[in-house]
C-alpha cells in the first residue's frame, strides 16, 4: 500500500469512526486514536461485505457500502465502549 493510500485510509477511517460514534448509543469513553482505528477496521469490513453481496461496484456514490461501514463503526464503538466500561479502574 502506498503512502497516499494509508493517509486516505486514516482520513476516511476518522470520518467513518466519527459517524459510528454518533450513531452508537450511550456514553463512550474511547480516545480519538481508538475511534480512528475502529473506523479504519469498519471501512475495510464494510467494503468487504459490500463486495460479497455485490454492491461495491455501483456508479456514483456507493451509499450501501457507506451505510455498512458506518453501521460496523457504530457496532465497534459500542462494543469497545461496553468492554471498557466493564474493566475495573
Amino acid at each position: 500500500m502506498e503512502i497516499t493510500g494509508i493517509i486516505t485510509a486514516i482520513i476516511f477511517g476518522a470520518a467513518v469512526g466519527g459517524l459510528g460514534r454518533l450513531i452508537a448509543p450511550g456514553k463512550r469513553q474511547l480516545s480519538l486514536f481508538v475511534t480512528i482505528l475502529v473506523g479504519i477496521v469498519a471501512a475495510v469490513a464494510g467494503t468487504g461485505v459490500a463486495g460479497i453481496i455485490g454492491v461495491a461496484d455501483t456508479p456514483g456514490v456507493d451509499w450501501t457500502e457507506l451505510a455498512l461501514q458506518v453501521i460496523f463503526a457504530g457496532g465497534g464503538v459500542s462494543l469497545l465502549s461496553g468492554v471498557r466500561a466493564r474493566q475495573p479502574r
